[in-house]
Parts: structure tokens; sequence; C-alpha cells
């Protein structure tokens, strides 16, 4: 951790106001003509990947609007989804609202709280004192996930930051057939299986159909905001297995073919100057023709996964938007489409069809990614692409999400009005950012940011509006600069220029190389003038260091794992005991018992009659990734089951009828210490237990190293996506009273490949 300025627990952030009575006048009154807005915000999404940026998927829809809109060549975020939500929202820069890092930790400085600060309304909360309705869809992923749990505190989540419904998931990511999902304060099962054709993104699109159609029905005098944040395209990369594998052929040739391809079109298009250079391939990745024929095999389905959930998306996204037509209130809708960062390099080298195994020392070499090709995309699958796809995504650009090159920010957006804007089909090249966008909305409609908001004085908006650019394609790009920062990663934008460091985690920030380039020449940033312009570049760099102390980036902190680890550290303090009743609902995975690398014992209370009784006592994961503990054919089970490997433990005799305590005792027997850095942590012994006595056991390797699930806990029942053999609910038959999970004190937690699972994650 570099020194910087910054003093943890600073501010109100996370903060709040105690009493506060609603501020927003009842009956206020929008301004004329203002319109409705809808954000359709993509997630994962690659500059490239849309049709109309250079891509073969299939997305008519967005080309669609594009070609009744404008199109941003010069759109920029902040190379990670939590961050990049908070700019967007509130119209400042993330580390200035608390949100420098990401939502899933709280690292104690004004910068890296993981909640977006009360001095920092939201665009829905600037929005609602002039009668706008507003309606949040999807990912929310901007208030610390130990905050998720059933008693809040729900300040942070969308119906605390001005939203008036909620309708999607907190986390970063959640399976697409199986999801983690919220409705406004609550916890539900989700309205389908994989086996009656569900889909989260099309469970989404009919939320907000209905949530506008019944605001149409009860207020249509009034505005509202949509903010439909999809899952696609994060990982796990799921859709219709009839898509996907339409995808095989058109990406056969390969990610230099397909590179080569995309920005041919991307000039056709005006999208990259003339004179835009491909890059060399990214650091590690090996010419397409270097691989085996298994391998392009595997890799031509990952992609096809990823770009049959584009493609899927973009189907259910017409249904919206011709919903929109239908009611007649698509003139005066203010339409945006956009990606929160960069393709993702979570996949790896290889890409995953199960991500879920590595992560806890259960390997997924080639033949075994092979035999489950058809998997991939489907329930049982937790699907991620290469890095040579992901390199394809963000054509022409370099780097990965996480980067601060063009890979990691920049990204499509495309705006449509049909009332306002009269281009059609333009391409703006303006340089603007995700805090750039809550202002310019603000200026479109005609209102100004509140100075107080519950109580609260406000902070000044730091984005700036590019209205101007909508109907100028002469207007200029913004006047200040736009620093940027991401896991030590750094960059500074000005006038055109840009100075860019790769920061390799682990190393002494003063060793790190300074890139410049002139991006108003040099689109894809391959002229590397530093040496050329050495002064220019140290003017960038002082720049650099200047808006890092104005806006809360100090101190600079590179590290993936103690970050996660020290957090869950810190909500669970010396808390080993947790009881769960019969009658409550869903537990998130970050407010679950962690059982990670240590030892445990599981105990549940049950009556069980004269006919028996089968069913899960508790269970917490899904079909990638979890443990269950149950009764079946009389008999207690439990399954650890490590990226779909289960290692099942049935008991040696039955359980008879009548009051008893059924459990199972988790013994780590070797090696106390942390484990050598990507090594196993010894032999676990699984035992399970009958009124406290042995009834059958195992010793294994396999163990929750690093993470448990992405899916969180439920006891009597297996919700939706099986842990085990088994078909969900699979609901307890007898009667389950309480289970107990008492865990020890010997957790070694390795913070590096605690960090890569959550990496994976985000």
């Amino acid at each position: 951790m570099a020194a910087g300025s910054a003093k943890p627990f600073g501010g109100t952030i996370g903060k709040t106001v105690a009493g506060s009575k609603p501020w927003w006048p009842q009956a206020a009154k929008p301004p004329q003509g203002a319109p409705n807005i809808l954000v359709v915000l993509f997630d994962d999404v690659g500059f490239s990947d849309f049709g109309c940026y250079g891509s073969p998927i299939r997305t008519q829809t967005i080309d669609k609007l594009a070609a009744e809109g404008l199109r941003y060549s010069g759109f920029h975020t902040t190379a990670m989804c939590s961050t990049t939500r908070a700019a967007l929202l509130t119209g400042r820069n993330h580390h200035s609202v608390g949100v420098g890092c990401l939502a899933n930790f709280d690292s104690g400085y004004p910068g890296y709280r993981g909640k977006i600060a009360r001095e920092a309304g939201t665009l829905a909360e600037m929005l609602r004192p002039h009668g706008y309705r507003n309606y949040m869809v999807g990912k929310w992923h901007v208030t610390p996930l130990t905050e998720s749990g059933a008693t809040g505190p729900f300040d942070g989540w969308p119906l605390g930051r001005g939203f008036d419904r909620f309708y999607g998931f907190l986390d970063a990511e959640t399976d697409q057939f199986a999801p983690e999902l919220v409705s406004d304060n609550a916890h539900i099962d989700p309205p389908g299986t994989f086996a009656d054709g569900y889909h989260l993104t099309s469970d989404l699109i009919d939320r907000s159909i209905r949530f506008i159609a019944d605001h149409i029905a009860d207020r249509p005098d009034l505005p509202w905001l949509t903010w439909v944040a999809l899952g696609a395209c994060h990982a796990p990369h799921q859709a219709p297995i009839d898509i996907i594998k339409s995808y095989d052929a058109k990406f056969a040739h390969g990610w230099d073919v397909e590179r080569e391809q995309r920005m041919a079109r991307q000039k056709a298009m005006g999208i990259v100057p003339q004179e835009t250079r491909l890059p060399a391939r990214n650091d590690g990745v090996k010419a397409w023709e270097e691989h085996s024929d298994d391998e392009k095999r595997v890799f031509t389905r990952l992609q096809a996964a990823f770009a049959g959930m584009l493609d899927h998306a973009d189907q259910h996204l017409a249904r919206l938007i011709g919903f929109l037509d239908t009611a007649g209130v698509r003139d005066n809708t203010l339409i945006l489409v956009l990606s929160d960062n960069g393709a993702s390099q979570e996949g790896g080298p290889l890409g995953f069809v199960n991500a879920m195994g590595p992560y806890n020392f259960r390997p997924e070499p080639m033949a075994e990614k092979l035999r489950r090709i058809d998997d991939i995309g489907g329930p049982d699958s937790h699907s991620n692409f290469p890095h040579g796809w992901a390199m394809a995504s963000n054509t022409p650009l370099r780097r990965y999400k996480q980067n601060t090159h063009g890979g990691g920010i920049r990204d499509p957006f495309v705006m449509t009005w049909p009332r306002k804007i009269a281009a059609k089909g333009e391409v703006r090249h303006q340089f603007v950012h995700a805090c750039d966008l809550t202002p310019t909305l603000l200026d479109l409609i005609g209102i100004a940011p509140p100075a107080e908001i519950g109580g609260v004085a406000q902070m000044p908006l730091e984005g700036e509006s590019f209205a101007r650019s909508v109907s100028d394609a002469s207007a200029p790009s913004k006047s200040s600069p736009q620093y940027f920062e991401m896991f030590g990663h750094r960059g500074i934008w000005q006038d055109g220029w840009k100075a860019v460091s790769f920061h390799p985690s682990g190393t002494p920030f003063e060793n790190d190389k300074w890139e410049l380039f002139h991006l108003a020449q040099d689109f894809s940033e391959t002229e590397d003038l530093a040496a050329k312009e050495p002064e220019r570049l140290e003017a960038m760099i002082r720049l650099w260091w200047r808006e890092a102390e104005q806006h809360n980036v100090l101190p600079l902190d590179d590290r993936f794992g103690p970050r996660f680890a020290e957090n869950a550290a810190r909500f669970h303090g010396a808390r080993n005991k947790f009881t769960f009743h019969a009658g409550m609902g869903h537990v998130p995975t970050d407010v679950a018992p962690d059982v990670r690398s240590r030892s445990y014992s599981i105990e549940a209370h049950v009556e069980i009659g004269e006919g028996g009784a089968e069913g899960v006592l508790i269970a917490h994961g899904d079909a990638t990734s979890g443990y269950s503990l149950y009764i079946k054919d009389g008999l207690l089970v439990h399954d650890l089951n490590i990226g779909s490997g289960h290692k099942i433990v049935t008991s040696n005799r039955k359980v008879p009828s009548g009051v008893h305590r059924l459990g199972v005792h988790v013994e780590r027997l070797v090696r106390k210490e942390p484990p050598a850095k990507g090594s196993r942590t010894g032999v676990t012994a699984y035992t399970l237990l009958i009124d406290g006595e042995a009834a059958g056991g195992i010793q294994t390797q396999s163990a929750f190293n690093n993470f448990i699930s992405w899916s969180g806990l439920d006891i009597g029942r297996d919700r939706s996506s099986p842990v085990s053999h088994y078909e969900a609910p699979f609901e307890f038959t007898g009667q389950l009273l309480r289970v107990a999970v008492d865990m020890h004190d010997d957790q070694k937690l390795d913070g590096e490949g605690v960090g890569a699972a959550e990496m994976a994650r985000q």
C-alpha cells in the first residue's frame, strides 16, 4: 500500500442521517417536455462487441437504436463494474464517492468504502424532486455485500438511494438460470427454473415492462427513469443452447482473424480513424494457429456462449423497445445503451467451462473442457472465455477490464431520443467519461443538481455535461483532466493526450513504466511517445498525483487477496456460531457462515415421523459449487461439490424416526499454517453424525480453500440450482427445527487464492 494523505474512516461516507424526513416536494411538477429515461447497462461487453461497433454478433435492436441516434467512440469508464456504476449514478468520480474499487470490501479509507457516500446523491435522488418515478432493474453492486442480508442496512440498496422499485440482484454476478433475486428490500425465489425455460434476462425485461406499464396506467403525466442493468455479458456466460451453437461456425477462424475483421468494419463505419493500427496481441495470448484442434473447438464454443448471451439479451431488449412503441412513449424517451467496462480477463488464458473448481484447487484440464463442451452455457456451467477472445472483444484496444489501457476503459455507448436528437446514425468522437453522464442528463432535462439531499449537503458534480455534442459534432471534449486508477493501474487524459501505467501487482509503484499516447492521432495506443516527449509525460504524471490527491484515490493499494480476506475477517469478527431456525429466508453468501479453510460442524435438529423423511437440511451454493446435507432413501448424505466434482459421504445406517440431531463434522487434519501459493491445504475429514455418534465418513484433499459459492444458503430446501444429485428444491418432509453451524478458530486463508477467486466474480 502506497502512502498518501487519506485518513481512515473519514467523513460521513456510508452513514445515514438519523430522523431525516422525505426531502422531496410531494407535488413537484417535472420540467416542460421532460423525457422518460431508459438506461440499458451491459456488463463486461467490449468496445467492438455491438454489431454497430464492428462485431458479427447479432445485435439488431442496438444497431437500430444507433441508426436512429448517436454512437460515441470516446466514451470511457473506470475499468470495473462497481466503480463505473457509482460514477454513472452520481456524476462524480468513483473514488470521490467512496467506491474507488469494489463493493465487496471496505478498506476504511474515504475513497474505498464500497458504498456511495450520502454526500453524493444518485441520479434517481436528483430526479425525484422533479416528479420522476424511478425504477431499478438488474445488477446493483454499489453497496457492501456484507450489507446484503435480511437485516440490511438498506440505506445503500436501490430503494435507499432514490429508486421507487427494485427487481434484480445486489452482487457482481449471478447464475442466469437460478439467480439470487431481490424484490424491493427482500430476497425472493426466482419465478422459474431452467427446466421451464427461465432465464434472468427475459425476467428482467418482463419486470422492466411491468414497471413502465404500471407507471403509465397510474401516472401517465409523470416522467420515469428505468435503469436496466443486465447480467449479460458477465460470466457465467449462459444462454439458450441453440443460439450458442449458431455461433460456432462464425468464430471458427479464431481471434486473430476476428480482430482484423472487426477493425476493418470499424474503419468502414467511421468508429475508428482510417490510420488506426491493430496492436500486437496482449501479453500471454498466443496466435490462434498455435493452439491444438481440441483447444480451438473449446475456445470457439466459449466465445459462442458469450456471443449467444449478448444476442439473447438483444432479442429481449427488442421486446422492451417494442413495448415503448406500443405504449406511445418512445418518441419522448431518451434511450442510452452502454457497457460498464471492457471485456473480462477473468477467464484466464484457457477459459473455463466451470470456473468454480480451479479456484479451490480442482483443475479443469483441456480434456475435461472438451468432454463438457456441450455443457457450456448451460445450467451447471460457469463459463468464461479465454484471454484471446476478450482481446478480440476490445478491438482495437489494448488489455482488458481491470486495466487502465483502452481495453479496460473505452466502451460502446449509444444514445437516441426521437423527439430531440435529429442526428441519425452519426458517430461522436468527443472524449466523455462515465461521471459525465448524470450532468449531461440533467442538462438535457433542464434540472440543476440539488445542494442538499436528505439533510446532507452535496458535493459538487465532478463530471461535465456533453449535451452540446448531441447536436454539434464539432463540440469540444471535456475541458477538465480525467484520471483513472484500478488496482494500482493508473492513467490520466488531458486535451487528447493520455499517460498510462500498467502496474504488476506486488511490485513497487515507483518501478511502474509510464507510457504516453496522443489519442487524437493514435486511437489504439500503439505509439509510445514517452521517450520523445519526456517533459509532457512528467507533467501528466504530476497531474495524475494532483488529481489522485483531490479525489480520494490515495493511498494506492494493489492487493487483491488481502483486501477481500481482511474484509471478511472484519465483518465476521469473533463470531463462530450461526443458528438458522425454520421459517427463515435465503442467506446471501457474503453473510453466510464462512467455512473456508477451517474445521467446522453442522448439526440439524429434526423430528421424523414413522413414515420417514427426506430432503435438504442445509445447502449453500448451486450446481457449480457448494455443499449440502440431506436425507435420501433414509440415509444421511453430505455432498462437497467443488466445481461440479462431488465428494459424497453416505451414512452407514438409516436415520430412524423420532427426534434427532443430524450433522457433519469437518476437520482439517494437516497443516495449520497458510499453504504455499497455489497448493492444497492438506487432508480434510468429513464425518457424518447421528445424535453425536459417527455414522460414516471420508478423507479427501477437496475442501473450500478460497470460496464456497456465489449463490447463497437455505435450510430445509435447495431452492433452484441443486448442489447435489436431487431435483430442486428437494424440501425436507420431516420437521426441521433449527440448524447450527459451529466454526473452529483454525481458519488460515491464502489471500492470493481468495483474491483470484473473488476477481472471477467481479
